[in-house]
């Protein structure tokens, strides 16, 4: 079984070196040990979020926190190709699902889209606050997954800066696949870009109107079919992303 996953601030772990210690302090450390009553010897892993990721066994347990015995300090690199989902405001929390499972398969960073038939509205404080809730959700699921890297996620867009996002993504070498049931092209023979962002575009539940669609199209995204079946929107975007994901060499 894998080692539990801590997260540390990034940057507090850019000093440690193997054969060091390290001590899980604060939330997570009493996380660590008074909720899930780690003990000595046991194997943990403490990430930044950022990608460096520390390899230990708890040393001891007090109430400064939980103190780690560092066994190897790993850096994962950033992938050349950044899959970004760009999911829309959905309601029920349907694309709070979307994004913990996008975490768990591995998407970089993720972007809230308030498409003109999503539902759901984000606007003033209950913007900030859904935000928080999307980035605990994908704090948690980070942890969850084992990950070394907690994805970003943006500020909202709404249609008109979605537009100007996919266009510069695409002038930038980067590629926009826009998830449509119409599309006659399929994602999996959809050309992906050698580096960049990936941007994978998921509707709300009522669709992607056709003039938003032929505005993101104009802008150089690309129309392309998941399958067969039509998915809610809470799981078009991680079967997309686990299926650029393998095509790209993350899962092999």
């Amino acid at each position: 079984m894998s080692a539990p996953v801590f997260l540390a601030d990034p940057g507090t772990l850019d000093a440690v070196t193997d054969g060091g210690t390290y001590l899980l302090e604060g939330a997570e450390g009493r996380h660590a040990g008074v909720v899930q009553r780690r003990g000595p010897g046991e194997r943990v892993d403490v990430v930044d979020g950022a990608g460096v990721r520390l390899r230990g066994v708890v040393g001891a347990v007090s109430g400064d926190g939980v103190l780690v015995h560092v066994q190897q300090r790993v850096v994962e690199e950033r992938p050349a190709v950044v899959l970004v989902l760009v999911q829309a405001l959905a309601k029920g929390d349907r694309d709070e699902l979307a994004i913990e499972a996008a975490t768990e398969v591995g998407v970089d960073a993720v972007v809230p889209w308030q498409a003109e038939r999503s539902i759901v509205v984000w606007r003033g404080d209950r913007a900030a606050k859904s935000r928080a809730r999307w980035l605990g959700t994908v704090r948690a699921a980070t942890k969850q997954s084992r990950r070394a890297r907690v994805p970003e996620v943006e500020t909202a867009l709404d249609s008109r800066g979605l537009v100007e996002r996919v266009r510069a993504v695409v002038d930038a070498g980067g590629a926009a696949l826009v998830l449509h049931e119409a599309a006659t092209q399929s994602l999996a023979s959809a050309p992906l870009p050698e580096s960049g962002e990936c941007l994978v575009v998921v509707g709300p539940e009522g669709g992607i109107g056709d003039g938003e669609l032929g505005r993101l199209v104009e802008a150089g995204a690309r129309a392309v079919r998941l399958g067969p079946h039509v998915m809610r929107t809470s799981t078009a975007g991680p079967v997309a992303l686990a299926l650029l994901a393998e095509r790209l060499g993350r899962w092999s």
